[in-house]
């Protein structure tokens, strides 16, 4: 078998890296890779572009999230998701219109007893104590506040059973500033999606919030929870079959166990 000479081995190697430069190219540019050369040619998005078909896709699917929870004003919003801790949004969407219809402000709340809250709001889980946190938030909101739901992190994280996320989610749906609850849904769609070593939720959040824009985040948790629910579930795709984990990791073959929040 003859070799090419120097001349033709010059124009190979050339042609071959147009052709491997070719395949890395595409819709998301050259910054794709090649993970395996040859007959199993598969390009892996790294994480800059997979961020951005993340944001893409689910600004796509979810042009206007809406807020899981129901609730009328920042008060409300705030008891909706003290409620939601370690129970499911339809549950308390459930049980709110009946205590709200009797307690849908501070100054009502203070004045009922924790039996007459815990009667209505048993079925959310962690009786009595969510009762008795929406009683004393309830009268230090009056005490301290005016009657009105505080704007900082640090006030909110302050009362009785508010914890980091509660206080995120009303600061951002409520007050517009910008945030990044990350619930069980989020936080099993940064691992699956290699955004996040989920460590923890508050690592997971702030990996998030390093690789999205803060325009971003107060949108992006709604449409990363609707997406969670619908496309990516605890108990079924597992890393493998919705249409981000597919795009973004296409030879991926084993299940993605994710660590619970």
């Amino acid at each position: 078998i003859s070799l090419p000479d120097r001349q033709g081995r010059s124009a190979c190697r050339n042609g071959s890296a147009l052709l491997f430069q070719g395949l890395g190219d595409g819709r998301f540019g050259r910054s794709r890779e090649l993970q395996k050369i040859g007959s199993g040619v598969a390009p892996v998005m790294k994480i800059g572009d997979r961020v951005r078909f993340i944001d893409q896709t689910l600004s796509r699917l979810y042009p206007a999230p809406p807020i899981p929870l129901d609730h009328n004003d920042a008060y409300t919003l705030l008891i909706a998701v003290l409620l939601s801790a370690q129970c499911t949004d339809a549950r308390v969407n459930q049980v709110t219109p009946a205590l709200f219809a009797i307690a849908g402000n501070p100054a009502k709340a203070a004045a009922l007893s924790v039996e007459r809250i815990d009667a209505i709001v048993r079925p959310c889980g962690l009786a009595p104590r969510k009762a008795r946190s929406i009683r004393d938030l309830s009268r230090i909101l009056i005490d301290r506040y005016g009657g009105k739901v505080p704007m900082s992190f640090e006030a909110l994280e302050e009362l009785p059973g508010v914890g980091h996320k509660t206080a995120s989610v009303v600061l951002s749906q409520a007050f517009g500033k910008a945030a990044f609850p990350v619930d069980t849904h989020i936080h099993r769609l940064a691992q699956r999606w290699k955004l996040s070593s989920g460590k923890s939720v508050m690592h997971t959040e702030r990996d998030l919030k390093r690789l999205f824009p803060e325009k971003r985040w107060n949108n992006l948790h709604l449409q990363m929870i609707h997406y969670g629910r619908e496309h990516c579930p605890a108990r079924d795709c597992h890393g493998l079959k919705c249409e981000i984990c597919r795009t973004c990791f296409p030879n991926r073959k084993t299940k993605i166990i994710t660590r619970k929040s």
